[in-house]
């Protein structure tokens, strides 16, 4: 459970509730992290709207490689709700999930490609604390990827320490995405808590 529950569907304003509708029908579920954001409803529009755009903008790198380097800093971060939603997105791209049990294997393992290792040691790099990135390592990614790759992926990294650093911290843990459970930890009601079962917002 989340350390701020989040908004009950029969509290939430109209838009509010079409955002409810608009995540439930993409993901199917709403995602706890909208229902926990949407006590600041601006910052959830911000956000949400940043998310999309930034979505269409990733066109640069191949799907593999930066779904991978998001995965590596939940993984990194400890995030579980990132973790499992990421997995399900990567299942959702016709990606080999199978593989991510042996991502702390990436840099020996035959699993991964020469340019998934790259990006997922720059994840790596970007994701410590303090920051351990070096020089060679993105002249590296630069003949590899190009200038706008680079550029492409170290957004998505930094994209991903914010969302696995305000999960963790507001304590929203695995939904259920990859297991296809996740409407067991659906939008909270005002009747049956902040985790329990309601119907799709009308």
């Amino acid at each position: 459970m989340p350390r701020i529950p989040g908004v009950p569907t029969a509290k939430a304003s109209r838009l509010l509730r079409l955002v409810y509708r608009y995540t439930r029908r993409r993901f199917g579920a709403v995602p706890e992290p909208v229902t926990v954001v949407a006590h600041h409803p601006r910052l959830l529009l911000a956000s949400g709207l940043h998310e999309l755009l930034a979505e269409r903008a990733v066109r640069v790198l191949p799907t593999s490689v930066a779904e991978l380097a998001v995965y590596r800093t939940a993984v990194r971060l400890n995030c579980s709700w990132c973790i499992d939603f990421g997995t399900m997105l990567q299942k959702h791209a016709g990606l080999d999930i199978d593989r991510l049990k042996h991502i702390d294997d990436y840099a020996t393992s035959p699993l991964f490609t020469r340019r998934e290792r790259l990006a997922i040691a720059y994840a790596d790099a970007m994701t410590d604390t303090p920051l351990s990135v070096t020089d060679e390592q993105v002249t590296e990614l630069e003949a590899e990827f190009g200038r706008a790759g680079v550029i492409e992926l170290t957004y998505l990294v930094g994209l991903e320490n914010s969302r696995s650093r305000l999960n963790h911290a507001l304590g929203i843990t695995d939904q259920g995405f990859t297991s296809g459970e996740a409407c067991r930890v659906p939008v909270p009601s005002d009747r049956q808590g902040a985790t329990g079962l309601t119907e799709e917002p009308a």
